[in-house]
């Protein structure tokens, strides 16, 4: 860890929150400089979300202290880099195409961001992303089910990755429970220099909110926990994390109509004349390639559907991303596709 971690961050000494220095309940806070009106909004949020946390553990079947909650999963991908990666001197490998906020972090912390092509079968090599890979390379990025391509990595692959890097492997899994393939979280205990990304956002059905989830090795963790904002994840947040995670079956309800309806949507696109090609998905969306990406999508914004236009990202060339609805909003988009015209 010392090795990996900039030597800035590694001797830094964090931020001390009253907080932090003080756990428990107490009849008077006189510590904290609140305002003593306006409970319960007056008093500053748990720092560490030891409830959400507790709730989480129990689901994913993890340690407190292998989580980090974050503002979206944006800020742990933004801190890992802050954390691993000197500026102007480390560098970072992602599969190509994946999530943009990858290669944008790069840019804000000024670190070469390295992309390695996939296949036509949008998957990749360990052999070609570790031989791109140098002394410099911190941090390698892998998300599966991968966006905008919708589907799992090999997981060969991935273990193959994370047993020959000697920096961090990123897993983000955004999308992991609309998948059949299991979560790479119990993979942490064999392997320390893995972080597996989860999310509210998604099937959850929590975007507003902004909750992302890093689990890692706990000595990470405490390294993310260093450099974050004292108070990154407001009181608002965690208590509507707390009454979500009472109603986790609702999700499960969630995830199986979303299933049944990506499905269907499949068999719909599968009999539109401008559908030339359904990839494969492991994820609560479809890429579709289609006959005229940019006419069809300009089309769809005509009759109030919009999609994701991918028909810029590379090996996407005339490709919809298209996220699963409802079944009215999948019947609205279906029936609004069918009047294209050539």
């Amino acid at each position: 860890m010392e090795r990996l971690i900039r030597p800035n961050i590694w001797n830094l000494k964090p931020y001390s929150s009253a907080r932090d220095e003080f756990t428990g309940e107490a009849s008077v806070y006189l510590d904290a400089n609140e305002n003593p009106y306006n409970a319960t909004f007056n008093r500053y949020p748990d720092p560490l979300q030891n409830k959400v946390k507790k709730k989480i553990a129990a689901l994913k079947k993890v340690d407190p202290q292998q989580i980090f909650l974050g503002n979206g999963s944006d800020e742990p991908i933004d801190l890992v880099y802050r954390v691993f990666c000197e500026p102007a001197i480390d560098n970072v490998v992602a599969i190509h195409p994946t999530y943009g906020m990858y290669e944008v972090a790069a840019g804000i912390n000024n670190v070469a961001y390295r992309k390695v092509l996939m296949n036509d079968r949008f998957d990749f090599s360990a052999d070609e992303l570790l031989r791109t890979a140098d002394k410099h390379t911190k941090l390698i990025f892998l998300c599966s089910p991968n966006n905008p391509t919708g589907n799992n990595l090999d997981r060969k692959q991935i273990i193959k990755t994370v047993e020959n890097f000697t920096g961090i492997v990123i897993v983000d899994e955004a999308y992991i429970d609309f998948s059949s393939q299991p979560s790479m979280l119990d993979e942490l205990k064999r392997y320390p220099n893995l972080m597996v990304l989860q999310t509210f956002s998604k099937a959850w059905g929590s975007a507003a909110v902004r909750l992302g989830m890093a689990f890692a090795a706990p000595e990470i963790i405490s390294v993310l926990n260093k450099v974050k904002y004292p108070y990154n994840i407001n009181q608002l947040t965690q208590d509507y994390a707390l009454q979500m995670l009472e109603n986790a079956g609702r999700v499960d309800e969630w995830i199986k109509t979303l299933l049944q309806e990506r499905s269907r949507l499949q068999n719909l696109l599968s009999e539109t004349s401008c559908v030339g090609k359904i990839y494969p998905s492991d994820a609560n969306f479809l890429l579709v390639k289609v006959s005229d990406a940019n006419a069809i999508y300009e089309h769809l914004v005509k009759k109030s559907v919009i999609v994701r236009n991918r028909h810029s990202v590379t090996l996407c060339g005339n490709c919809l991303r298209i996220t699963v609805g409802t079944p009215s909003e999948n019947d609205h988009f279906i029936e609004a596709l069918n009047n294209f015209e050539y």
